[in-house]
């Protein structure tokens, strides 16, 4: 894991830098890009608007000029109505311009040069109509004919060429702008196609030394996971054999017991009977008081009798040797039924199994009965033992309370034991049971 960190620091701490860098060369050409080719678009919108409006004084100037001569050539006052539209058009053109040209200087020197020449020829136009008006026929023809109006025109149109000029210049600067803007974009654009690959390129530097990585830490956890998993099957193993070992000491010792009971204990109570009945035998009934007493002293040593032949057969049933397990488990059967009142049905076939294997099974209904004695509360308890080709099922069950299977806990010693010791025969355990549904176990073990 620290190699794995100690790989990713040193690319993350290029890539990073390289990525924010890129970003912010990306946003600010961007953003320089499109305030240069908004500003240039205005000024070039802005000038040919000029050159539309210079154009329309221009046009305006001649419409004036038209009127003029048309009323002082007829007289006729219709010529009149369209100059004095024209003046009014003439003067909102002229406001219109001055505020263009009001942010330049230049421009805006030469435009007051270009009003001057423009109120010149409108005054002069203006004369011409009054002299006209006061039947000054020889002035206004004077004027006519003189070379005054077409020079102010003239003036006027030199006026409005540099003015047009101007707003052309403007018009080119704007287009230079928006060339220099698309140049820079252009080398953005290749830069952030050569950041964009070379982050690409440390980006796979880096993927392959986290596969890499990645890679040897799946080994090294591997390893780590099998060399665990071998270290647990041994001490699994370990275990079981440590329990099985346990076992076979603990019915070792339940022999030895049985035997020591059976041997010494039963001798000693059967000579102990027998010298009460020849007590008995003497005193005849001379001493119906002693007598009484040496019958309760019989009655009590058979009682140990019979408690030592029971204890005997719980430590290790002789009845498994003498007459085999069906025989055994119908003693076991019949035993348990007199001491609880339970009904218990026993469904037994003879099966071929090994001694061990025997006593397994008897362990099995032995223990599944102490339970149902101490817990399940049943009041029928069937008891089957089946041949199923290779293999012999033993199966107890009960009408009991039952119990959740998901819940055994780790103290069940019972049930584990029984677990382990058919597991430990090659065999295989099986526990159903539902609570209020009462319990079924069943243990498959092989022939032979």
């Amino acid at each position: 894991m620290k190699l794995l960190t100690f790989l990713k620091l040193p690319s993350m701490v290029v890539s990073l830098p390289l990525a924010v860098l890129a970003v912010a060369l990306i946003v600010f050409i961007n953003e320089a890009s499109y305030q240069t080719t908004i500003k240039s678009i205005a000024a070039m919108e802005e000038a040919q608007s000029t050159r539309s409006a210079l154009n329309e004084l221009m046009q305006s100037m001649l419409d004036a000029e038209t009127g003029q001569r048309g009323y002082l050539l007829t007289g006729n006052p219709v010529y009149l109505e369209p100059y004095y539209e024209t003046l009014k058009t003439i003067n909102q053109q002229l406001d219109q311009l001055r505020i263009v040209f009001t942010p330049y200087a230049e421009q805006l020197g030469e435009f007051g040069v270009i009003s001057r020449h423009i109120s010149r020829k409108l005054a002069e136009l203006d004369l011409s109509i009054k002299m006209r008006d006061a039947g000054q026929e020889d002035a206004w023809r004077f004027v006519l004919t003189t070379d005054v109006g077409k020079q102010q025109m003239d003036a006027i149109r030199v006026q409005s060429d540099k003015l047009a000029a101007s707003s052309i210049r403007n018009m080119e600067n704007g287009q230079g702008q928006v060339r220099h803007t698309l140049r820079l974009s252009r080398i953005g654009v290749a830069i952030m196609a050569l950041g964009g690959l070379l982050a690409f390129y440390m980006y796979l530097l880096q993927t392959r030394a986290l596969l890499n990585s990645g890679i040897r830490e799946q080994e090294s956890l591997k390893r780590e996971r099998d060399q665990l998993d071998l270290q647990v099957r041994e001490r699994t193993a370990n275990l079981a054999e440590l329990a099985t070992h346990l076992q076979n000491v603990r019915e070792d010792e339940r022999g030895h017991l049985a035997r020591e009971l059976h041997d010494e204990l039963g001798a000693l109570l059967t000579a102990a009977k027998l010298d009460v009945a020849r007590l008995k035998s003497r005193l005849g009934a001379s001493q119906p008081e002693a007598l009484e007493r040496i019958t309760h002293l019989t009655t009590t040593l058979n009682s140990g009798i019979a408690l030592k032949r029971r204890i005997v057969e719980d430590l290790r049933p002789s009845s498994l040797s003498h007459l085999g397990l069906v025989a055994s488990l119908e003693i076991l059967a019949r035993e348990f039924a007199e001491r609880s009142g339970a009904a218990v049905t026993t469904d037994l076939e003879t099966v071929d199994l090994g001694g061990s294997a025997q006593l397994t099974v008897y362990r099995l209904v032995q223990e599944s009965l102490t339970n149902i004695g101490k817990y399940a509360e049943a009041s029928q308890i069937v008891i089957s033992l089946q041949n199923q080709g290779g293999y012999a099922m033993a199966e107890v069950h009960d009408n009991g309370g039952g119990f959740d299977t998901s819940n055994i806990a780790a103290s069940s010693h019972g049930l584990n034991g029984m677990r382990h010791r058919v597991e430990a025969a090659g065999g295989k355990l099986t526990i159903t049971s539902t609570p209020g549904a009462g319990t079924r176990i069943s243990a498959v073990m092989p022939k032979g």
